[in-house]
């Protein structure tokens, strides 16, 4: 008899979740999606806010790092220059990138119309992910539109799975898409969150790793055995490709050179999960901070007292195990895709109804 299916992705570490469970447990981040789900056509836009006022005027401080760069993000040379954010993150397809970019681009020049003349040029930040298998991605579907109501739609409650840029993803041959997660932890005495959104298209069922369980290598081996056209497992000898983007907020004080310190930990996150960082993926994490913005224009800037380099371990902590939480929360509320040329990936929950009793922790 099958054991009812789980709605949410097992709890990873020992450190708490925010209140909401998602990246917008960082105080002033919000999130929207806009999704296209017509036929062909799967896939989508989604857009981070770090606050809710204007992003060229009110950078906050941000970093990155490539893990592995085999990718099509537009914006990353300014960050790492710069270490400032100055328009919405935006996520998307790949063959979507650049139409995104200039969304961003109309809407900063709406809002500030001195950008490109009286003042500098604005930094579109746009990352990317292949949703190929799914989506009709030379349809170029996506226009500037759907960013605008990607924006539009930015608030604290926040969709995963199957939605948004994450539409048309898959993750280790299931259905993947956007995953959230928070943890909150304690540094120098106070108490600081640092939250996570994955945009998840990457991995091999057999490398799958659920909190320590080999899940996927269980999964594979089941399908070995007996023929079922719910996995449709792809053979462990085809390379991991794909991408993940890797987006980590947090409300603790740290400037551009400790974000890009905190960026990396999110590989530690990923790495959990099963990923190697294989040569066709594309793995990239960007990390920033609520705890005060960068005034355009100024002569000086006061920064706030940064945390010191010491006490960053349990932020280090917190930013692997919400990106690890992340990534499994794509695969748990993921809706299974029918896509471009009869191409279908089923959800996690739909594949295995039976998750329940394959997750029990083995007999010592």
């Amino acid at each position: 008899m099958n054991l009812p299916k789980i709605q949410n992705a097992p709890h990873v570490g020992t450190l708490p979740a925010g209140p909401l469970g998602t990246i917008a447990d960082v105080p002033g981040v919000t999130v929207g999606h806009c999704t296209l789900d017509e036929g062909a056509v799967q896939t989508g836009v989604t857009v981070i806010r770090p606050h809710d006022g204007d992003p060229f005027l009110d950078k906050v401080p941000a970093a990155a790092s490539v893990i592995n760069g085999f990718g099509k993000s537009i914006g990353l040379v300014q960050v790492e220059e710069l270490g400032t954010l100055e328009t919405p993150i935006a996520l998307t397809n790949t063959f979507s990138v650049a139409a995104v970019a200039q969304a961003q681009i109309r809407a900063a020049v709406r809002a500030d119309p001195q950008i490109g003349r009286e003042w500098s040029t604005v930094n579109p930040l746009v990352f990317e992910c292949n949703d190929g298998y799914l989506n009709d991605i030379q349809a170029l579907a996506v226009t500037g539109q759907h960013f605008d109501e990607a924006w539009a739609a930015t608030s604290s409650d926040v969709a995963s799975g199957s939605v948004g840029a994450g539409r048309g993803m898959s993750c280790f041959d299931l259905k993947g898409g956007i995953g959230n997660a928070s943890r909150v932890v304690s540094a120098a005495g106070r108490s600081y969150t640092v939250g996570a959104l994955v945009l998840a298209n990457f991995g091999r069922l057999p490398m799958l790793t659920v909190d320590g369980t080999p899940l996927g290598r269980m999964l594979a081996e089941r399908a070995a055995k007996v023929e079922t056209a719910a996995l449709s497992a792809t053979p462990a000898t085809k390379p991991e490709q794909g991408s993940i983007i890797m987006i980590v907020a947090t409300d603790a004080p740290l400037d551009a050179r400790q974000l890009k310190r905190l960026s990396l930990r999110a590989g530690a996150g990923l790495a959990r999960t099963g990923s190697v960082y294989g040569h066709g993926s594309g793995d990239i994490a960007l990390a920033f901070s609520t705890a005060y913005t960068v005034p355009h224009g100024a002569d000086f800037i006061t920064l706030p007292p940064l945390l010191a380099d010491e006490r960053l371990d349990p932020l280090f902590r917190a930013c692997a195990d919400s990106v690890e939480q992340a990534i499994l929360d794509a695969l748990w509320r993921a809706a299974s895709v029918a896509g471009r040329d009869g191409h279908r990936r089923l959800s996690l929950r739909d594949s295995v109804p039976d998750l329940v009793q394959l997750l029990k922790p083995a007999p010592r």
